[in-house]
């Protein structure tokens, strides 16, 4: 059992109980799995991008990262259906609370100018943020990025509201803003 499950299991769990004054186990908010996903639209012009963020996020997460396809074309972005657009993760279980230790401890203090994410969720017990750049996680080695890529991340919880999700969440180590 990874350190931070068993943190959930024995002190998070039962302080959200408390908290939100829950009477069935099973209504407990818990993490059900984080979505890393990365838009590469430098692959239209570089081939090789496309390997490039894949072997950098498959570094990143632990796991093999799928393509993601475009949908329909638009003629706008010179983009065809069928095309690879992007990357993306689903991390659950062990490697899902080994990324999210890794994340809320070593990554999050290594960004410039941080003061925390905002407190801010879809208001369905999920919660997104973005990153600019990948190079803040320790897994890469700098000497081979390339370029810059963003990424978005998505915790999905079983909570019921936004509330109970960033409660969840801020035991859970992240970081968010402090009140003024």
């Amino acid at each position: 059992m990874s350190r931070l499950k068993k943190k959930y299991v024995e002190e998070i769990r039962e302080a959200l109980k408390e908290k939100f004054s829950l009477s069935n186990n099973m209504c407990i908010p818990m993490l059900k799995k984080i979505v890393i996903s990365m838009g590469v639209a430098e692959a239209l012009k570089d081939k090789n991008a496309m390997q490039d963020s894949m072997k950098e996020l498959s570094l990143i997460s632990g796991q093999k990262p799928i393509m993601t396809k475009a949908k329909k074309s638009i003629s706008n972005f010179k983009l065809r259906e069928g095309q690879t657009i992007g990357l993306k993760v689903t991390l659950r279980g062990i490697r899902m609370y080994e990324f999210f230790d890794r994340f809320a401890n070593i990554v999050c203090p290594r960004i410039r100018d941080f003061r925390g994410f905002e407190k801010k969720g879809d208001g369905r017990g999920s919660y997104s943020l973005g990153i600019s750049d990948q190079q803040i996680f320790p897994e890469l080695n700098l000497d081979e990025v390339k370029r810059e890529q963003g990424m978005n991340i998505t915790f999905v919880t079983s909570a019921g509201n936004e509330e109970q999700c960033l409660e969840l969440l801020t035991q859970l180590g992240l970081p968010f803003k402090r009140k003024q």
